[in-house]
């Protein structure tokens, strides 16, 4: 990791400017318009995507950052709920200890003061401190559509201060 001097934030060595991915990938690359905040550590994050559909349940998201993430970025499309927040201070430290390497929700979190010390990229709609329900309901590794972007298993996803840009997979990022 390496920090970027005028934010103090974290960033992925791995990861691409998102302005300079969409310039060189005009006409493939789809940038999300969706306005998410940055809660994670982490400010600038890529990977192969993994998806969960799941509105205002932890239950699927939590299952699925309990395996390997290793290059991979969840993305989760909570409905843009910001009733229930659907990632925590656990669920996050679940995911770091699992090597994903960032969550990008269409949704809420919470904990948002402990997100901020994981080393883990996090995006979100935006925070409220009542937790999403556990009744396992939703989808997994389906695609998911939100903000004019989507979201397919496998795609590449980069997320940096600009934003979240989406790269078809086998496209070179």
């Amino acid at each position: 990791m390496r920090h970027d001097s005028e934010q103090g934030a974290v960033r992925a060595p791995s990861s691409r400017a998102t302005a300079d991915l969409v310039d060189e990938h005009a006409g493939v690359i789809q940038s999300c318009d969706v306005q998410l905040r940055s809660f994670g550590a982490v400010a600038s994050f890529s990977g192969s995507i993994r998806t969960v559909r799941c509105f205002e349940d932890i239950a699927l998201l939590r299952s699925t950052l309990q395996r390997d993430g290793e290059g991979q970025v969840l993305v989760v499309d909570a409905g843009g709920s910001v009733h229930k927040a659907v990632l925590g201070d656990m669920i996050g430290k679940i995911a770091e200890g699992n090597g994903w390497a960032g969550v990008v929700l269409n949704g809420a979190v919470r904990d948002t003061a402990a997100l901020r010390t994981l080393q883990l990229g996090v995006k979100a709609v935006g925070s409220n401190p009542l937790k999403g329900d556990q009744t396992g309901a939703g989808e997994l590794d389906v695609p998911v559509s939100f903000g004019g972007v989507t979201f397919a298993p496998g795609d590449q996803l980069f997320a940096d201060e600009d934003g979240v840009v989406v790269l078809p997979a086998g496209t070179v990022g």
